[in-house]
C-alpha cells in the first residue's frame, strides 16, 4: 500500500536530476511566480467550471487539498522540481477504486522548461509509481487535439491510442474533445517506463 507523502527521483541521461514530490510551504512564492508567468501559455489546455468563473484557492488551501486528497487516495498530486527549481506539477487525479482500480494522469510544465524532456521523464515516473506502488491497473492520459507538445509526449512514451473522446473536458471555456492514451499493468511497458527511456538516451 502507497502512502504519502512520497518523492520519486529520476536523472536523465547526462541531464538534470528531476523530482516529483509534495508542494511545499516553502514553494508559495515561487510557485505563484510561476503561475503568474504561464498564465496566457497555459490557459488554452487548464479545465474550466462550465458556469461561473473559477475560483482559484489560496495557496495554504490548495496545498492542504493536495494532501487531503492524497491521503484519502483521490489523487496523487506531484511538483516537478528540477535541480531545486519548481517547474511543473504532475498528477494522477480521478483515482477510482474497487473493481476499477484506474485514474487519469495530467500535467503542466513551465514554458522556459518545454523541449527538455522533462514532461515525458516526469509523466513515466508518475505512470510508473502509479502501476506498480500505488496498485493502479489503468492510467489514461486525455490530450486535445490541438496539443502538439502534449502528443509528442504521448509518443515517445509509446503510450497506445484509445480514440476520440467527444467533449470529454471543460478546458478554456468550452467543452472540448480529447484523445485518449492509456497503459494497463498487464501492457509489457508498464512500470517500465522510465528504464525504457533510460535504454534509449532520452
Amino acid at each position: 500500500m502507497w502512502t504519502w507523502p512520497r518523492e520519486l527521483r529520476a536523472r536523465q541521461p547526462d541531464g538534470p536530476l528531476i523530482t516529483l514530490r509534495p508542494l511545499q510551504r516553502g514553494d508559495r512564492v515561487p510557485w505563484r511566480e510561476l503561475r503568474a508567468r504561464n498564465t496566457r501559455w497555459l490557459q488554452p489546455w487548464e479545465s474550466t467550471p462550465p458556469a461561473g468563473a473559477p475560483v482559484m484557492p489560496s495557496f495554504r488551501q490548495l496545498r492542504r487539498s493536495y494532501d487531503r486528497g492524497a491521503e484519502q487516495g483521490r489523487l496523487v498530486p506531484f511538483v516537478i522540481d528540477v535541480e531545486g527549481v519548481l517547474v511543473g506539477q504532475m498528477h494522477l487525479f480521478d483515482l477510482q477504486w474497487g473493481p476499477r482500480c484506474s485514474g487519469s494522469a495530467g500535467y503542466w510544465l513551465d514554458e522556459r522548461a518545454t523541449g527538455q524532456g522533462i514532461a515525458t521523464w516526469a509523466l513515466a515516473m508518475a505512470m510508473d509509481f502509479g502501476l506498480t506502488d500505488v496498485g493502479l491497473h489503468r492510467i489514461e492520459v486525455n490530450i486535445r487535439p490541438e496539443n502538439s507538445k502534449s502528443l509528442a509526449v504521448a509518443r515517445r512514451l509509446q503510450l497506445p491510442e484509445e480514440g476520440l473522446r467527444r467533449s470529454l473536458m471543460h478546458v478554456d471555456g468550452a467543452w472540448r474533445d480529447h484523445r485518449c492514451f492509456a497503459l494497463i499493468a498487464d501492457d509489457e511497458e508498464a512500470g517500465h517506463l522510465v528504464s525504457q527511456l533510460r535504454r534509449s538516451g532520452r
